[in-house]
């Protein structure tokens, strides 16, 4: 290789290194420049940053030096307050100290004085009693004894000025309660009469009733205890009995009979059993409506159907059934007015006459009989105690039963509600049936004609034909014995025996 290009070669490449050195020193002092730069932004930063953090802690230590001034004052406050307290406590325990001291003097005062009276009062009696020669309580009597003497009129004045005022208040308040409640209800009031009225299709009718010989009659009479009355009134037929239930019993029957054409013993036998259902079934529905009129949901079923049976039953008139209903809503009202329990008041003044469905078949008072009865169905013994004294025969236990009594007299008291003639004549039936009834050998009684005449069914296997006369005699001299009455009583014994067989 020539010599000139090597040198040549060499030159170059020592050129290309101090080129390549002088590029290399140019770059690293450009990074040191931005490295120079970035280390004085970052002091720069620093300074800034301890600058705000100086001024930060500065701010934090003013802060909490105020908050602990503050502090200080509160703390100071509070021990001011407290200071003043303890010194007020002090001066009220010293007032206290002084009126104790004060009042234990006084104490001791009035004790020596009571000591000292005391004595001078023994001194004083026993003076007395030795100028005398009277005990104390001798005096004493001696002294209220004059003192009794001289005013005795003037106090029995004045005792019957406060009787008859405080009984004219009560009267005044009683009134204005009466006044508020009555103008609340009203009801019609009908008056129960012992006949019954059937109008007849035509007057033909009248025979068919009366039967071949009056067997027709006759049967009927017998099986329902009703006078039936067939005169020369056109058109009508006249049912006489005191019971209302065998009334309604023999009206029924008899217009299905005049409905059905067909009149002989067999179909009266069957109108009278279906007439008895019928009846049965108006008892049942009687006493839900009264008890729903009433509003009254919770009474056993047989308490309900026992009520019903009051609507074919009166007193002195007055149908037992409208006078409890009646006597229900008195009861509610004036409860309502005087703050008492209404649900008791209402639910006892309705109860109140329930024995008089069985009084006839059960023996016992009316009264008696509905106590037990509603003790046997688990009745409220809140509304026992009050329907049980509406007669007064029982202590009047609870505010309630006042008010049943009230209501029972509002109801029965006014004018038409009852009539007493009525009723002493039904009574006098009722006891003609009785005294019939409680003889040996009787099935069942009836009094018919307005009593006149008394129908007693024997039983044909105890009585025998020979016997019947002395069982009529029987009857009617016991009926003379206990029972008064206007003219005289037919006593007709009948023993009737039936011997049935079916053809199959």
């Amino acid at each position: 290789m020539n010599p000139l290009t090597l040198l040549g070669l060499a030159v170059g490449i020592g050129i290309g290194f101090f080129a390549r050195y002088l590029l290399a020193k140019k770059n690293i002092a450009s990074v040191e420049s931005q490295i120079q730069n970035r280390l004085e932004e970052v002091k720069r930063t620093e300074d800034k940053i301890v600058l705000e953090a100086e001024k930060k802690a500065v701010d934090i230590v003013e802060k909490a030096n105020k908050d602990k001034d503050r502090m200080f004052d509160d703390v100071r406050q509070r021990e001011s307050r407290l200071t003043k307290r303890e010194e007020l406590l002090d001066m009220r325990e010293k007032e206290v100290l002084q009126v104790k001291g004060s009042v234990e003097q006084r104490v001791q005062k009035v004790e020596v004085l009571e000591k000292e009276i005391s004595q001078q009062r023994q001194q004083i009696t026993a003076e007395f009693e030795r100028i005398t020669s009277l005990s104390r309580e001798e005096a004493l009597k001696i002294l209220f004894d004059k003192v009794q003497k001289e005013h005795e009129e003037e106090l029995k004045e004045r005792m019957v000025k406060l009787k008859n005022f405080e009984k004219d208040e009560l009267q005044k308040e009683a009134l204005e309660v009466v006044l508020n409640v009555l103008p609340r209800y009203s009801r019609t009031v009908v008056d129960e009469n012992t006949t019954t009225t059937i109008t007849l299709p035509n007057d033909e009718m009248k025979g068919r009733i009366i039967g071949k010989e009056g067997r027709n009659i006759r049967h009927f009479e017998n099986l329902t205890g009703v006078e039936v009355i067939i005169d020369e009134t056109p058109g009508v037929v006249t049912l006489s009995c005191y019971d209302p239930v065998r009334r309604e019993i023999s009206a029924i029957a008899i217009n299905k009979l005049l409905k059905d054409g067909r009149i002989h013993p067999a179909t009266i036998e069957e109108s009278i059993l279906w007439s008895q259902e019928k009846v049965e079934e108006d008892i049942r529905e009687a006493g839900k409506a009264a008890a729903y009129e009433l509003g009254i949901l919770d009474l056993p079923e047989d308490v309900i159907h026992l009520m019903g049976r009051l609507k074919f039953r009166t007193s002195y008139g007055q149908n037992v059934l409208s006078h409890s209903i009646e006597v229900a809503h008195f009861s509610r009202m004036i409860a309502e007015e005087l703050g008492l329990d209404k649900d008791v008041a209402k639910k006892a003044g309705f109860l109140h006459d329930v024995g008089k469905s069985v009084d006839h078949q059960i023996e016992g008072t009316h009264l008696e009989i509905g106590i037990r009865i509603l003790e046997k169905y688990k009745v409220s013994e809140k509304v026992i105690l009050a329907m049980r004294s509406h007669h007064e025969t029982y202590p009047f236990a609870v505010p309630e039963a006042y008010v049943v009594l009230a209501a029972d007299a509002i109801s029965a008291k006014r004018l038409g509600a009852r009539g007493e003639t009525g009723e002493m004549y039904i009574k006098r039936l009722e006891d003609l049936e009785r005294i019939a009834s409680e003889t040996a050998g009787v099935e069942k009684a009836y009094a018919i004609s307005g009593g006149r005449e008394l129908r007693v069914f024997v039983k044909s296997e105890e009585i025998t034909d020979f016997e019947m006369l002395e069982t009529a005699k029987g009857i009617a001299k016991r009926i003379e014995k206990d029972l008064r009455y206007p003219g005289e009583i037919k006593v007709i014994v009948i023993r009737e025996k039936r011997a049935v067989e079916y053809a199959r």
